[in-house]
Order: structure tokens, then C-alpha cells, then sequence
């Protein structure tokens, strides 16, 4: 029995029908997948008004944010449907382990059949749900493009945190764990997104096939019990061991503690003409001064493709090696593609002939590569160029690529970047519409406005979600005080939900009257006029825009000793991250460092400095980026 639970006025609308309707899909998706049934008689979804978890996996009673299970049947934006399908499929996967929806599904099998034995394990329940939702929200929406989603969404976001000093492993040891983590802290992208995406790449290189059947093995034998990895890794060793056609280099414990137990990931470079690939660890940027290890070897299974041929996987299990195979002739269309569609979790840095010849491949036929390929390539070079490694201009300067993909801040640029990795356009809405507005755009502003007034004139009219949250922003941001007073009346509409609460929240802060942002700053100290957790909310939404920080900042100097005492010294480390992007001159960074002497005792600066010494190393490097950058703008677009 499946039963979904939620206000009545959103039951009698319909909202909650398509969770309802794909909840017993993915039940029986999951249970024929891993040929396991769910043991329990009955699943309710509750749908809660506010809710700090976006969802939880408790056995046959699996809680979430209201706006994680409400569809509207006059949305025809299919990216919501795409969210729920993926939250749904990450609860119920951890009924075994199984984005949200779907995950929570998951962790009917991941997380609450089988648990991890401890915490330093915990992406055995996280990590592996995270997979699998996509999978499952994949079968309930057949036309989501699933590696690009998974791409974008999960590996790419991990990797721009895994490759910093002193990071910690997927899977740590248990004695390190109880000395130096707190619990909460280990639920993270470490363990949501790096689990996923390792998850991801032993699924490609074992087979989908043989991968879930070990993980059926896994999940019978150790059903109503604990395990941790090495107990994962000896079922998929047995179902290795039982066939001939896929052939490891070495034991699937050797192949997989190379990247759950070390921290960080390697960035592979290839040489043309030799065919050599060596590999090393990845960091942002190397620091001669520090103690860090940056021995980490790992046994990387390569994807790749000759002249558009797909090839056997190949793997390095050393620092360096030769594959012959790899070894091109002079033709300028002999090229070479490592990793492809990111099946590996590692970067790829190529020599100025392969870079050269895929550029050229690229200007005659820009779809030769796979979509998610050719973000990949775009993704790899930034990422590399900020860690010091040959320029941007170097590798790019001949290309349209990356002019068609990135830099034509023009709407007919904008049309060339949405058709050219192929997203569908509704899954990609969001994003691009927000995009199109931040960069001015006039006919983005207007529409937004116009929205925004239909809205004002007609409060049962609804803005379409997807776009909701932006055309709210610029909504504000274009009017006056009229239309910011009616976003303050519609965030105190008994009918709000706190999802719409939250957009408000920060369609206010994108007021471009300083006065009005003081006003609402000054707001959120009301104990009347909103809740206290909202005051810490609604000051880094105002900072994070352009004349909003300075103002925020003031405010936060201004009313620090009470502040302090609603939130704690927490609130600090908070600001300073969001505060840093906008910090550009020494006066201000020397700023900060004297207002933190001031109110934090002197073992409270530790953390603090560390995040202003960041700080100032961000901005160096985002200035010496951003030089880099206009230069080559200037030489390659045009007006």
C-alpha cells in the first residue's frame, strides 16, 4: 500500500498525483533490478510545509520538503518532474540504498536493509543511492538525458572540491573518524557526489550487469545487518571471479581502495607521439610550502576513441606507461578522446597536437564529440589552467569552441551554447533563462517584468516554476518599491509554502535600491515581522549581490553583539565564504582581519584565518584568470 500525505488544498489541486503516480514505478523498478523485494506492507510519503532535510528515508514512513513532492498539472516544465522522479528514487533506494525522491526509494535497500557497519562507511548508504536515483528516475522519464544530468549535477561539482590540500577520503578510518569529524559533517559532496560517481565508474567498467548482481549478492547476504566496503568489494570479486568476460588488472579491493581510500583524484597526460600517459594527483593549485603528500597513484580504467572509433578500455596501474595503441600519425585527423563522457573520475590533460587536432575536429562538425565530451574538454582546461598548467590561450586560442560555448555574451551566443551540447530545452530552462537575465539580456529583463506585473495584477496567477525564482529576482530588481512591497505581501500570505517563502526571501535582496536592502536587512532583526532563522538567510542573500555586500557587511559590524548571540560565532565562517568572491583590495581583507581580532578570542581565529588566507589566495587567482581571459577575448570575439 502506497499512500502520500500532504495538505488538503495541495491533495484536492492535484499536486502530489505524479509522486504518487511514479512511486510504485520505481518500487517495482528497484525490486526487479536487484531481485529484492521491499518488506514491508505499506510505504506513506509525507509531504511536510517545513522541513529542514530536503528528505528522509525512515523505513515505511519517508518525510519531505513539501515543494520535493508537489507537481502541478498545468507545469508543463519537465526539469520539476525530472526533481521529483530523482528525490523519490534516492528515499525509497535506501529502503535497500536508492537526487531525492527517487533516492529516498533507495535507501529502502541502501541504508535501512543493509546499514553501514560505521560512519567512516557511509557512502556505502549515500553514495550508492545517489547512483542508483538516476538510474531510477531515468526509467520513470526515459527522455532525461541521464549522462549529462549526472555530469553537470554531480561529478563536476565534487570535482571542483576534491582537488583542494587536505581533503578528506571517501572512506576514512574509523579511529580518524571518531578524532577528528563530527558526524554531520561526513554528509557531504565527498560522500554524495564522489560515492555516486565512483559508483558510476565501476558500473561502467564492470558492465551495469555484472554490477548490480553483485550488489544483489551483497544486499541478500547482509539483509537486517551491517557491512562496510571490503564487505562490497568481496561480492563483486565473487561475481568477477564466476565469469570471463570482463578481465581486472588486479582485485577489485586493490582496483577500488585506490580511490575510496585516498584523498583527492588524478588528472591523466596524454602524449600524442609517444603514447605514454602518466597520471598524478590534481590539486587547484600546488603549494611548495606545504607538508601534503602528492604520492597518491590510482588503477584507472580508460574510456577512449580514435578518430571517432570507440576502443577497448585500456588501464593504468602506474605512474606512468606506454600504450602503443595510442602512438597517432602525422594526419591531422588521427586524434585521440580519453575518458569518454567522463565514464572516469579524473581530468584529462592533453598536449598542444591533440588539442590542436580535436579543436580543428571540432570547428568543421561541433557535435564529432560527445555532448558531455565536449563540456568535458571546456571543464578540463579551466580547471587546469587555474592549477598552472599551460594557458587557456595556449590550448584554445585557434578554436571556436569555446567562443561558441562560453564567451559570446550575446543572445544569439546564448542559442549557440543551449544547441550545442544538445540539452533538452526544458530540463535546461532554469538555467539558461537565469543566465540570460544576469547577463542583461533585454528581452529577458522585459519578460521577467512582465511576468512579474501579470502576477501583481492577478495573485492566482502562477509564474512558471522553473522560472519562478528568476523572473521573481528581476521582477524586484527592475521595479521600484511597489514591487518589492509585493513580494513582502506574498511572503506573509498565509498560503505561501516555504519553497515560495524561499524565493521571495531572495527576490527581495535583488532590489537595486540601497535603501530598500537596508530596510529589509533591518527586517530581519524584527521578532515580529519574521522568524528568527530567516535573519541569517536574508543577510547572505543580500550579499551575494553586487551592491548588496558592502551594505550586508556594514549591518553585520554594526549589529554584531546581537547577531552573536542569535547565532553564534558560526554565522562568521558563513559570511566569509560568501563575502570572499566580492573582497578585491588588501584594505578590505585587512578589514575583515581586524573586525575578527576584535570579537573572536584568540583560539576562535584559527579556522578564520584559514578561511581569510583562502580568501586572498581566490582572489589572486581569479584576477590572474580574469586577465587571461580578457586578453583572449580581445583577440578572438568579435563585437
Amino acid at each position: 500500500q502506497i499512500r502520500i500525505w500532504a495538505r488538503k488544498e495541495t491533495v484536492s489541486n492535484g499536486y502530489v498525483d505524479y509522486a504518487l503516480n511514479i512511486t510504485g514505478q520505481i518500487f517495482s523498478f528497484l525490486e526487479d533490478l536487484l531481485n529484492i523485494s521491499y518488506s514491508l506492507q505499506k510505504t506513506d510519503l509525507v509531504a511536510l510545509p517545513d522541513f529542514g532535510a530536503g528528505a528522509m528515508e525512515n523505513w515505511g514512513l519517508m518525510t519531505f520538503q513539501e515543494s520535493s513532492l508537489m507537481y502541478s498539472p498545468s507545469d508543463k516544465f519537465t526539469t520539476r518532474k525530472a526533481m521529483i522522479a530523482i528525490i523519490v528514487s534516492h528515499e525509497l533506494g535506501h529502503q535497500a540504498c536508492f537526487f531525492f525522491f527517487f533516492s529516498s526509494f533507495l535507501f529502502k535497500w541502501f541504508g535501512n536493509l543493509v546499514t553501514m557497519n560505521w560512519w567512516n562507511d557511509l557512502w556505502l548508504n549515500e553514495g550508492l543511492a545517489s547512483y542508483f536515483e538516476y538510474l531510477g528516475a531515468t526509467f520513470v522519464e526515459p527522455n532525461l538525458p541521464l549522462d549529462k544530468i549526472f555530469y553537470v549535477q554531480v561529478v563536476q561539482p565534487v570535482l571542483r572540491e576534491d582537488n583542494e590540500i587536505g581533503v578528506r577520503s571517501l572512506s576514512e578510518s574509523e579511529d580518524k573518524i571518531k578524532g577528528s569529524f563530527s558526524f554531520i559533517s561526513l554528509f557531504d559532496s565527498i560522500t554524495y557526489n564522489k560515492g555516486a560517481s565512483i559508483s558510476w565508474m565501476l558500473s561502467g567498467f564492470l558492465t551495469e550487469k555484472l554490477f548490480i548482481r553483485a550488489l544483489t549478492s551483497y544486499l541478500k547476504e547482509f539483509s537486517f545487518s551491517n557491512a562496510n566496503q571490503d564487505d562490497l568489494w568481496t561480492h563483486i570479486q565473487m561475481v568477477v571471479d564466476a565469469q570471463d568476460e570482463v578481465q581486472l588488472p588486479a582485485s577489485v579491493k586493490k582496483i577500488m581502495d585506490s580511490w575510496t581510500c585516498q584523498n583527492g583524484f588524478p588528472v591523466l597526460t596524454l602524449n600524442l607521439t609517444t603514447g605514454t600517459i602518466s597520471q598524478e594527483q590534481f590539486l587547484n593549485k600546488k603549494n611548495e610550502n606545504s607538508t601534503y603528500s602528492y604520492n597518491n597513484t590510482w588503477i584507472i580504467p580508460i574510456s577512449w576513441m580514435r578518430n571517432g572509433s570507440s576502443q577497448p578500455l585500456m588501464w593504468l596501474d602506474k605512474s606512468s606507461k606506454m600504450f602503443p595503441e595510442m602512438q597517432v600519425s602525422e594526419s591531422e585527423y588521427d586524434w585521440i578522446l580519453l575518458n569518454v563522457n567522463f565514464s572516469g573520475y579524473y581530468r584529462v590533460n592533453y598536449d598542444q597536437l591533440n588539442l590542436k587536432r580535436l579543436a580543428h575536429l571540432l570547428e568543421n562538425d561541433p557535435k564529432a564529440l560527445p555532448a558531455v565530451s565536449r563540456f568535458q574538454l571546456i571543464d578540463d582546461a579551466f580547471a587546469l589552467t587555474q592549477r598552472g598548467s599551460p594557458g587557456l590561450a595556449a590550448s584554445y586560442s585557434e578554436t571556436v569552441l569555446v567562443r561558441q560555448a562560453l564567451f559570446k555574451y550575446s543572445k544569439c551566443g546564448i542559442r549557440i551554447l543551449f544547441c550545442y551540447f544538445g540539452f533538452p530545452s526544458r530540463v535546461y530552462l532554469e538555467k539558461l533563462f537565469a543566465t540570460v537575465c544576469w547577463l542583461g539580456l533585454q528581452d529577458c529583463l522585459n519578460l521577467s517584468s512582465e511576468l512579474y506585473a501579470k502576477w501583481m495584477d492577478n495573485h492566482e496567477y502562477k509564474i512558471p516554476f522553473l522560472i519562478r525564482r528568476t523572473v521573481c529576482c528581476y521582477g524586484v530588481a527592475v521595479g521600484s518599491e511597489k514591487e518589492w512591497n509585493f513580494a513582502w505581501e506574498m511572503y506573509n500570505h498565509t498560503d505561501s509554502t516555504k519553497e515560495d517563502k524561499d524565493i521571495l526571501l531572495s527576490a527581495m535582496s535583488c532590489t537595486r535600491e540601497s535603501w530598500l536592502l537596508y530596510r529589509y536587512l533591518q527586517y530581519g532583526l524584527s521578532d515580529t515581522l519574521l522568524s528568527s532563522n530567516c535573519t541569517s538567510i536574508i543577510i547572505l542573500y543580500v550579499m551575494t549581490k553586487d551592491i548588496g555586500h558592502r551594505i550586508a557587511w556594514e549591518f553585520v559590524t554594526e549589529n554584531w553583539p546581537l547577531l552573536s548571540e542569535r547565532y553564534g560565532k558560526e554565522l562568521l565562517h558563513d559570511i566569509l565564504k560568501v563575502l570572499g568572491r566580492f573582497v578585491n583590495t588588501d584594505v578590505q581583507i585587512q578589514e575583515l582581519q581586524v573586525f575578527y581580532n576584535a570579537t573572536l578570542e584568540e583560539d576562535e581565529r584559527v579556522a578564520t584565518t584559514l578561511l581569510l588566507e583562502f580568501t586572498k589566495f581566490e582572489n589572486m587567482e581569479r584576477r590572474e584568470l580574469l586577465i587571461k581571459i580578457a586578453n583572449w577575448l580581445q583577440k578572438n570575439v568579435d563585437d
